[in-house]
């Protein structure tokens, strides 16, 4: 058997602080979770409950009353939260009853007195012990399955790391993850100073080797640590571009405090492109193209990062995606055939080639509306706020104008499409040397080797990793394809795909 893993303890000095624990605990619990609370009356279970559920709820003032003569008191937030309280169960089959398993199945659950459940509690729970500290503070004893575990040890490193940069006491709160190991928390300073962001990423693991003895970051050049956010964002700021300020970091943990950039995005309500926000975005995309960058960046510490390049490898690796993933499931579990796989190799090749000699610059990869804030109180390009481009290369310049104009999740109709691509082409055109046609040819093809990766990517998230919901982009994207398909030196690829059965919408809708 398994050693069990090593508890983790903290202490707490009084309620104020078991209360912001209990908001730290929020960030490490996902649905499902089942947090037992052990300890005497008045050791600080219910101050961490409310704490908990008041964060959730992000209501400081809400009612929690105790459960203990309800027995279970339900909160219907983002997050549902079933507090019980069992001091008055009388036999531990009442759980039953009490709606314990529907609770865990879509929600998280807070129970108080848990010996009262005897064994009827789930096997993977948190356990909690409060004790009572000499010093009149409390210390609890955190115990739980070695995946629950790291995630409550990553919440209270980052309490650390905030507590040894002059944040005591500030108040967290998640943000956002990505499809990264990245994840994201606004954190509130306890002096009422401007709201902040903390970024959460530890250092990728390497997966298994697939390509020439390397791993699938490294094949495709995503950052593996903060280093490139860092380097990459410095080399932004010292060029007048916005992006966020590092105010503190921890290079090796993976922890970074940056300036909020805010909140505003390009998109309306509806979800819909606010025109002007993203003529502004192209605006400042042609200007960071019109902009050099050093290939070589050095950050404090001492560390150096290189900014990889957008080579055949990577470029190939990706659109094999449509051949591995979309084909097979157009084909209803029929593979390529070893002719069609050589062929369309044999295509991305040649097209590789013709992108010898294009407009270069620093590629952001993701320059769309996730990572895009719009900042109404600023000027010029500064309006525009950047995010997310740790994973920048040096590549064709076209390839950012792509994700901008061909948002793979937002549907950019095709007149503001055509009217954002005139901005920038009628903004590059101020440089003698920039030549339009050579452009429009490299858009054309890194817009079909986008569109490529994409339309299999949203297969393989619904075949191998059980998200269905992306296939709803799976439209946009194939109409992105043929949108490039209208530049003709896209034809052998087009042909390609006809002779494959692969159907493009005459719309992204």
């Amino acid at each position: 058997m398994s050693a069990e893993p090593t508890p983790l303890a903290i202490d707490l000095a009084d309620d104020r602080a078991t209360a912001l624990f209990g908001e730290d605990l929020l960030l490490a619990l996902e649905v499902g979770d089942c947090v037992a609370l052990h300890g005497d009356l008045g050791a600080g279970k219910s101050t961490l409950s409310r704490a908990l559920i008041r964060a959730l709820a992000e209501d400081p003032g809400l009612e929690v009353p105790s459960p203990t003569f309800t027995l279970v008191q339900t909160y219907d937030l983002k997050i549902p939260v079933a507090h019980f309280d069992l001091y008055r169960l009388s036999d531990e089959s009442e759980l039953d009853e009490l709606g314990l398993e529907e609770a865990l199945a879509d929600g998280i659950c807070l129970i108080e007195w848990p010996v009262k459940a005897g064994r009827a509690l789930p096997k993977n729970r948190i356990d909690i012990h409060f004790a009572f500290a000499a010093d009149g503070g409390r210390t609890v004893t955190l115990h739980a399955p070695e995946a629950k575990l790291a995630r409550l040890r990553r919440v209270t490193e980052i309490r650390r790391f905030l507590d040894g940069h002059g944040h005591q006491g500030a108040r967290r709160r998640h943000l956002t993850g990505d499809a990264s190991n990245r994840a994201y928390e606004h954190v509130y300073p306890a002096d009422g100073s401007a709201r902040l962001v903390l970024m959460d990423a530890p250092k990728r693991p390497n997966g298994p080797p697939i390509r020439d003895g390397k791993p699938y970051s490294q094949l495709v050049h995503l950052a593996e640590d903060v280093r490139p956010f860092v380097a990459i964002g410095q080399a932004l700021r010292q060029r007048g571009f916005a992006a966020p300020e590092v105010l503190a970091q921890d290079l090796d943990a993976g922890l970074l405090l940056l300036e909020d950039l805010g909140e505003d995005g390009v998109l309306d309500g509806e979800g819909k492109p606010i025109a002007d926000r993203y003529r502004a975005s192209a605006a400042c995309l042609a200007a960071i193209h019109d902009t050099p960058f050093d290939r070589e960046i050095g950050i404090p510490g001492g560390h150096k990062h290189v900014i990889p390049d957008f080579d055949r490898a990577a470029m190939k690796f990706e659109v094999e995606l449509l051949l591995d993933w979309h084909l097979p499931w157009k084909r209803k579990g029929q593979q390529a055939t070893a002719e069609e796989r050589a062929s369309y190799l044999a295509i991305w090749d040649q097209l590789i080639d013709e992108l010898a000699g294009a407009d270069t610059s620093i590629v952001m990869r993701d320059f769309h509306s996730p990572n895009i804030i719009w900042r109404e109180d600023r000027e010029g390009h500064d309006r525009v706020g950047l995010i997310d481009f740790q994973d920048a290369m040096i590549g064709p310049s076209a390839y950012d104008l792509v994700s901008l104009v061909q948002d793979a999740r937002v549907t950019i109709e095709r007149p503001l499409m055509d009217q954002l691509m005139a901005d920038y082409l009628s903004a590059r055109a101020r440089k003698a040397d920039f030549n339009e046609a050579a452009f429009l040819k490299s858009w054309a093809i890194v817009s079909a080797q986008r569109a490529c990766k994409l339309n299999g990517l949203w297969v393989r998230l619904k075949d191998r990793d059980g998200k269905p919901g992306y296939m709803r982009h799976l439209p946009r994207t194939l109409w992105h394809l043929s949108v490039a398909f209208e530049h003709p030196v896209l034809a052998p690829l087009r042909n390609w795909c006809i002779e494959a059965g692969i159907e493009f919408p005459e719309s992204p809708a």
